[in-house]
Order: C-alpha cells, then sequence, then structure tokens
C-alpha cells in the first residue's frame, strides 16, 4: 500500500505543478490578448502583431505542458485564456477583411474557437463607434454588416451547451450587442442624410438669392 500511496502522491505533485503553469500561462495570455485587442482599437497594428505572436507561444507552452493531462487542458481556467486568443486573432482579421484563421490554424478547439469569435464581434462595437464619433459611417456600416455574419453563421450551432462550451449564452449577448450598434448606426445615418439634405438647401437658397435682379431703387 506504501508503495501505492507514493506514486499516486508524485503524480498530484507533478499534477499540481502542471496546473500551477497553466494558471500562470492563461494569466499571461489574457494580458497579453488584451493588450493587442487595445493596439488593434489605436491603430498600433505592429505592436498587436508582436504582442499576438507572443500569446501564440505562450499558448503553445502552456498546451505542451498539459499533454500529459487532458482534463487540466479541458478545464475552464485554461480555455479562457485560449478564447482570449481566438478573440484577439479573429478581430483583426475581422477588422482588416482578411480571412479568418481556423480553429486548427490556431490549435484551438472548435468550442473555445467558436466562443472567441463570439466575443470578437461583439468587440467590433467598440471599433463601430469609433468610427460613427469620426464621421466614417460606410466603415461602421461594413462592420455592422460583419457582425451579422457572424451573428447569423453562430446561430447554426444548436447543441448542448456541454458541447460548445456556453455558446448559447454568448450569442444571446451579442445579439444584444448588434441591436445597440443597429441603432447607432442608423441613427448617424440619419443624422448624416439630414445634414446633407441641409447643405443642400442652404445651397439652393444661396442660387436663388444670387438670381434674383437688383433692387430697382
Amino acid at each position: 500500500m506504501e508503495r501505492i500511496v507514493e506514486e499516486v502522491r508524485t503524480d498530484f505533485v507533478a499534477r499540481d505543478e502542471a496546473r500551477e503553469q497553466a494558471l500562470r500561462r492563461s494569466r499571461e495570455l489574457t494580458r497579453l490578448c488584451a493588450t493587442a485587442i487595445r493596439a488593434t482599437h489605436r491603430g498600433d497594428r505592429e505592436d498587436a502583431a508582436e504582442l499576438l505572436a507572443q500569446a501564440d507561444q505562450v499558448a503553445a507552452e502552456m498546451m505542451k505542458g498539459l499533454v500529459p493531462y487532458p482534463d487540466l487542458l479541458y478545464a475552464g481556467y485554461t480555455q479562457d485564456g485560449l478564447k482570449e486568443l481566438a478573440e484577439a486573432h479573429l478581430m483583426v482579421a475581422l477588422l482588416d477583411r482578411r480571412p479568418l484563421p481556423s480553429p486548427s490554424d490556431l490549435g484551438i478547439p472548435p468550442s473555445t474557437y467558436l466562443n472567441g469569435l463570439c466575443e470578437a464581434a461583439s468587440e467590433l462595437r467598440r471599433r463601430c463607434l469609433d468610427l460613427l464619433r469620426h464621421g466614417e459611417t460606410a466603415e461602421a456600416e461594413r462592420l455592422l454588416e460583419t457582425m451579422d455574419t457572424v451573428y447569423d453563421a453562430l446561430m447554426t450551432f444548436d447543441f448542448p451547451d456541454g458541447v460548445t462550451g456556453g455558446l448559447r449564452r454568448r450569442v444571446d449577448q451579442l445579439r444584444g450587442v448588434l441591436e445597440r450598434t443597429r441603432g447607432d448606426v442608423t441613427q448617424a445615418l440619419r443624422e448624416e442624410r439630414l445634414l446633407a439634405a441641409l447643405d443642400r438647401f442652404e445651397a439652393h437658397l444661396g442660387e436663388v438669392g444670387d438670381d434674383r435682379p437688383g433692387d430697382p431703387r
């Protein structure tokens, strides 16, 4: 019995060390991805690319360390870090109109990938609002259409949460974000059209004034 107990203890020690390393790497992964997303919103694409490269390396190290422990690989904290990695990569691709990397490209489980895609689409709202503040309604409309496309695709995954990793709840949240963004873009377009109509009206009044005959007095 003593031998069995020591074998189990040795396994637990190694497993606990692997878990602690995975936790540290998952936190580092989340930090790098959040910073990359902020850099992307600022337009610092070079910084974002460098941060994502670092995040890819951390993710690879985390997953390599968990190969002997599949239960830890699929633990919530591990998948949360990988979800952040998917979100960052996918958001950059959506903004830049590039083909989306696949789950296998990123080395991420499909359910985690889809949850990251959902959050990437939600993150586009922030960019839409920035564009509207600068009067760039055409690009804001494009991103709104992109959000719509992602939402429509995710709605087709009608599977239990145990399969999708809680995707349904995130898709419901995305629907709310999408509708708020649609309202903001619609309002901005109405204001833009109104201002254009006023400009045309003022220009017309100016032309009419120029065509009036001079005062005979």
